[in-house]
């Protein structure tokens, strides 16, 4: 049985470990969760209007989207807002993921350097 390497002797990170730390496309995730949540918001809108009857939570989007109501141009209005509201939800957690895993990769870097080199003054 042979022991797993020590990541201190190898040069790089394994493949699925470096896949994990990748960053995020902003945009590409951004449109994603927009395109996601917007048609979300029209299939229930166009539901709503085939169906004949809005659920009671469906005409409350109007206090959120302006012009959205429950008929067929509002499911189109709804699908527009909620694309540009979910894109801007999706950008910035994109955005933040991005920024939190580069500053844990920062921290932990200058700790590592701090603990190689916290033995330099012994040496003098």
């Amino acid at each position: 049985m042979t022991t797993p390497p020590n990541l201190a002797e190898q040069d790089e990170l394994p493949p699925d470990l470096m896949l994990a730390f990748l960053p995020l496309h902003k945009r590409a995730f951004g449109i994603a969760v927009g395109l996601t949540f917007g048609t979300l918001v029209f299939l229930v809108t166009a539901f709503a209007v085939v169906k004949g009857g809005p659920p009671d939570f469906l005409p409350l989007l109007s206090f959120y989207f302006a012009g959205y109501t429950v008929s067929w141009p509002g499911a189109f209005i709804g699908f527009a807002w909620a694309g540009f509201a979910f894109f801007v939800a999706g950008w910035f957690t994109a955005f933040m993921r991005n920024l939190m895993i580069a500053v844990n990769l920062w921290i932990g870097y200058a700790r590592a350097n701090l603990d190689a080199t916290s033995d330099f003054l012994d040496h003098i």
